[in-house]
């Protein structure tokens, strides 16, 4: 028999989401009537949160993963104290409302993570509870527990159908990310039918080989069951747990257990009805009654307790501990440390030069010392993308008091390394390294070839719609990787990733500017980075003859003008064909041509510029304009113009030695000499 006001509470909320949905004529009513009981037994019994506060450092993290069914979170925000009001929950979906169709992070307080793209809010929150679990091992210490809290999760049978969070929940259960729990809404139905006609597999013993405690809820309405299982999922800090609570779409509609439910008003008609048959007042709408909101409030007054002892626990670990706390205190800020860079290499010039990836990880292994934020890792290609920071640990799964560490390198089994080894996971990979940057305290990393940000595209576009500031580290960037052929051999992906609002892509053109790439995706703030990097040998250009390599800060530079009379071509590239430009250029000089060289390493951060500066770069006079770049051709046009031509690669790529490949695709001297002699001809 469930408590009066415990009824009561849910029902506040099932009926503060439908009337939300209503009022919009949008929306999906199906989970909130279902899940509201699981909600309220969480978030009234065991999330550590203050609504005053929602971005304090030892709260709970809560992920929605089922991000349809905002109107629920919206609800309980608004009932425990957060700064959503009445108004702008009756804006739902509506132009400007800070209650959006799906949760976005940044824009309604207490939203960690955007969501709404199934199974991107799970493989999230697997993120968070590794950053809470390196943290915790990092900086706790036996008297002084500083970091200590969990990582919830509402989950859909939508969210669990999504490879990102089958991925997501294997290696989550190899690391023993015992603070990660999920509470799985398994309502048996989907947007189109039902379950059956395509999710027939044991979920629960699924996520028991991934390796999580699994308990199962038979009746989504038992608020004692639920209680209990997130009790014992909460004393198990060994393994984390999946809960599936058997709740029912659209509970108490018309339209119960129907698909239909799932994302449509119900319509004033089937509103009146619901309401009636769980004894609601059909009148007035969005009804909040006065004992159901003193309970709800109750947050305010135990999430203020829960923050002032957070506050008095750091302030003895500060006397305690007082240059881990504030080491500790500087990463939950986001803020650099003095001299972070001051073990930046310099690369001298060298015609042989080397990989772009190689100065990559030459650099990344001069910061990371003295950045302790900085973590992640690479998808099963470490030695190959070369982001392994060497003596900084791996972030391995905890021994048992009867296991040896032996074949961990760096560091033994613990939470405590910074090297994550995410496993052959690519699109969790990027979903994770999302949760770590939206948790707090960490500058997040993870690794690949360029070619597989397809299986990552859709994390990464939420990293920049969320703003978080994560570092995308890819290598191989071009048909220069040779005889793994077409099927590696990106061609589309630059073009592809420069059309993400709020991405910043750099393409670096040799050591020197890899350095100074490296320095801008460090400093960022607010957006992600994405570093293209060569596979093959690059020469480290000549600083003495050429411009420093700082003008990457500003996306593109001149790197030379050759001769003294003003430019009548100019040539400009990106990445390792900046050497090719080069030595094109000096054939040219050589004939009389007056040329300017440019570098464009990232075209966001050039549009950043102002005006006079692009033009002072690309002079509108100067016409006679040929790009260079291994990729498809798409998007040069803005810069080289209507008389200016592009040599990029608009076909597959195909198994070759590199250099052959670069020979038959037209990237050599004597192409871009003739290309360039062809367009001052016309």
């Amino acid at each position: 028999m469930t408590d009066p006001q415990d009824r009561q509470c849910i029902d506040t909320l099932r009926f503060l989401s439908v009337d939300m949905v209503q009022q919009a004529n949008s929306g999906h009513p199906g989970l909130p009537l279902g899940a509201a009981p699981t909600a309220y037994v969480l978030w009234t019994r065991y999330l550590k949160h203050h609504p005053s506060n929602p971005l304090w450092a030892d709260r709970d993290r809560f992920v929605l993963s089922a991000g349809h069914g905002s109107a629920l979170l919206y609800a309980l925000l608004h009932v425990t104290g957060y700064d959503l009001s009445i108004e702008d929950i009756k804006r739902f979906r509506q132009w400007g409302s800070r209650a959006p169709g799906h949760p976005e992070r940044g824009h309604t307080a207490g939203v960690e993570v955007t969501t709404g793209p199934l199974g991107q809010g799970f493989a999230n929150a697997v993120g968070m509870a590794i950053a809470e679990a390196q943290l915790a091992a990092r900086y706790n210490r036996d008297s002084h527990r500083v970091i200590d809290h969990r990582t919830w999760v509402i989950a859909s049978d939508g969210d669990l159908m999504e490879g990102v969070a089958s991925e997501a929940a294997s290696l989550a259960g190899h690391l023993k990310l015992g603070k990660l729990i999920c509470l799985y809404d398994n309502n048996l139905v989907t947007l189109s039918a039902g379950t059956d006609i395509t999710f027939s597999e044991d979920r629960g013993k699924r996520f028991e080989a991934y390796g999580w405690q699994v308990m199962n809820v038979d009746d989504g309405n038992d608020v004692r069951a639920i209680d209990a299982a997130l009790a014992t999922a909460s004393a198990d800090t060994t393994r984390p747990s999946l809960i599936l609570v058997r709740t029912h779409l659209g509970f108490g509609s018309p339209e119960q257990d129907s698909f239909k439910a799932h994302g449509s008003p119900l319509g004033a008609a089937d509103v009146k009805k619901t309401k009636e048959a769980l004894g609601w007042p059909v009148e007035p709408s969005f009804l909040v009654p006065a004992p159901a909101l003193a309970r709800f409030r109750e947050a305010l007054a135990s999430g203020a307790a829960a923050e002032r002892d957070w506050n008095e626990r750091m302030a003895a670990y500060g006397e305690a501990f007082p240059e881990l706390a504030l080491e500790l205190q500087r990463r939950l800020r986001d803020e650099l440390p003095a001299g972070w860079d001051t073990d930046m290499p310099v690369f001298a010039a060298d015609a042989k030069g080397m990989a772009t990836r190689v100065a990559g990880g030459k650099v990344l292994n001069a910061l990371a010392p003295r950045l302790p934020a900085l973590a992640g890792g690479s998808a099963d290609l470490d030695p190959s993308t070369h982001t392994a920071m060497k003596g900084q640990g791996d972030f391995n799964p905890p021994l048992a008091p009867n296991q040896d560490s032996e074949g961990s390198e760096g560091g033994g089994w613990s939470h405590a390394g910074r090297n994550i080894h995410f496993g052959v996971r690519e699109h969790a990979m990027g979903a994770i390294v999302n949760g770590l940057a939206a948790h707090g305290g960490f500058i997040s990393f993870g690794s690949t070839f360029l070619i597989f940000s397809d299986y990552m595209r859709p994390p990464i576009r939420l990293a920049a719609l969320m703003g978080l500031h994560v570092i995308h580290v890819f290598t191989h960037d071009s048909l220069a990787l040779g005889e793994d052929g077409p099927t590696h051999q990106p061609v589309e992906q630059l073009a592809n990733l420069r059309a993400i609002p709020r991405l910043t892509l750099l393409r670096p053109a040799d050591a020197n500017e890899t350095a100074v790439a490296w320095k801008i995706a460090i400093e960022a703030r607010g957006r992600p980075v994405l570093l293209a990097l060569t596979r093959q040998d690059v020469s480290t250009i000549d600083r003495g003859r050429y411009a420093s390599a700082e003008g990457v800060r500003r996306g593109a530079y001149v790197l030379e003008d050759a001769g003294t009379a003003p430019p009548t071509l100019i040539l400009m590239a990106s990445g390792s064909e900046v050497g090719l430009i080069l030595a094109a250029a000096e054939r040219l000089s050589a004939e009389g041509v007056a040329v300017r060289c440019v570098s464009m390493p990232s075209w966001d951060l050039f549009e950043m510029q102002p005006q006079s500066y692009r033009d002072d770069v690309l002079p509108p006079q100067v016409t006679a304009r040929l790009a260079v770049e291994l990729g498809v051709c798409q998007g040069w046009d803005r810069y080289v113009g209507t008389r200016g031509g592009m040599l990029g690669v608009n076909r597959f790529g195909a198994s070759a030695p590199a250099e052959v490949l670069l020979n038959k695709y037209g990237f050599n001297v004597d192409n871009v000499v003739a290309r360039a002699k062809a367009l001052l001809a016309s």
